[in-house]
């Protein structure tokens, strides 16, 4: 049986740090202690002092926040936090709570101690949120019941919990909310070297012999995010298997993310296309963000919450006030000669 490796469709998703349905395995790969999570490291020395002193006194830890772009691992963090702790930990999202009946529940079947985990909390109803305050700081809920003149107001006291929340944007939430977590923690982008570490520990789980050079070449693409790291090891693994008998080296790595569309840099092929058409339809900009969806025939709010972050937090673009603008090192990258622009306002 022959087998015909095409790199003619490619596949952005590889490198959307957005959680994807391939990403399902993704929790076997996943630390159970702070010794095992690798990288964002003052956010763990923090932690440890806080769990530590928390087991001391024999109470549940603060109310913590999680802040930072997707897929570098709050989720993971939670469940290591909860692991740490000793307790259970139950999972939701601020979609997914659509009647303060919905929290209410949940709040009333935590055991002493308990991790409560709201994934997405700045999606949070108005409403839903309001019970949240005295259920934070007073470990109660107020339940109204009845209706009209009749109706009484009862307060339910809970156990006490800790809510961690998690978030890629923390400037949506509101003051009040923001003000009741006695913990923020901001995850960063991680260095190559902590992605090497990442996806060497991932191969051994996964069964995948990888070769130190094999590692680095993943880790130096992954654009700073675990899964998207954990989501190539598994595709380089396919190439492996086939084509390098089941070893994951430096040249295996190179050749199925380029075949994957995936190129040094860890730029896809939207990412390249977007920078190409500001320079030759825009002579390097600005542009408007819905021109530029409109000529790459993409939809405006894909770019800016899924390509547009990375480049420019790795200085291929700017944002301006007249609209995005690309930058030398876009040139550079795509080989594009460079032959000055005029200086804009920002």
């Amino acid at each position: 049986m022959s087998i015909n490796f095409s790199s003619d469709v490619p596949e952005p998703v590889l490198t959307t740090a957005s959680f994807q349905a391939d990403d399902a395995t993704e929790a076997s790969l996943r630390p159970k202690t702070l010794d095992d999570y690798a990288g964002q490291e003052k956010a763990k020395e923090n932690l440890a002092v806080f769990i530590q002193a928390a087991k001391i006194r024999n109470e549940p830890l603060d109310h913590v926040l999680l802040h930072g772009p997707p897929g570098l691992g709050k989720t993971t963090l939670a469940g290591v936090i909860a692991n740490e702790m000793g307790v259970n930990m139950r999972i939701t999202s601020g979609p997914a709570i659509e009647k303060p009946g919905d929290l209410v529940a949940l709040l009333t079947n935590l055991q002493e101690n308990d991790i409560l985990f709201l994934d997405e909390i700045h999606r949070l109803n108005r409403s839903v949120e309001e019970i949240l305050y005295p259920a934070m700081e007073d470990y109660a809920i107020d339940i109204i019941l009845g209706k009209g003149p009749s109706a009484n107001s009862v307060r339910l006291d809970l156990p006490h919990f800790t809510l961690i929340g998690a978030t890629t944007r923390s400037g949506q939430l509101s003051a009040p909310l923001r003000d009741r977590f006695g913990v923020t923690l901001r995850l960063e982008l991680y260095t190559p070297a902590e992605l090497r570490r990442i996806v060497e520990r991932s191969a051994g789980i996964l069964g995948v012999e990888i070769m130190p050079d094999g590692a680095e070449e993943i880790a130096s693409r992954s654009r700073g995010t675990p899964r998207i790291a954990n989501r190539m090891l598994r595709r380089v693994r396919d190439f492996a298997q086939v084509k390098g008998e089941g070893v994951i080296t430096r040249d295996i790595a190179d050749e199925a993310l380029q075949r994957l569309d995936v190129d040094k840099a860890g730029l896809n092929h939207v990412d390249r296309e977007m920078l190409r058409s500001i320079i030759q339809f825009y002579a390097g900009g600005p542009v408007g963000l819905e021109a530029l969806a409109a000529t790459i025939n993409e939809e405006a709010v894909t770019l800016e919450d899924v390509y547009e972050p990375f480049l420019l937090q790795q200085g291929y673009m700017t944002r301006t006030m007249r609209g995005r603008c690309v930058t030398r090192k876009a040139y550079e990258h795509l080989g594009i000669p460079f032959l000055g622009q005029e200086k804009l306002e920002i």
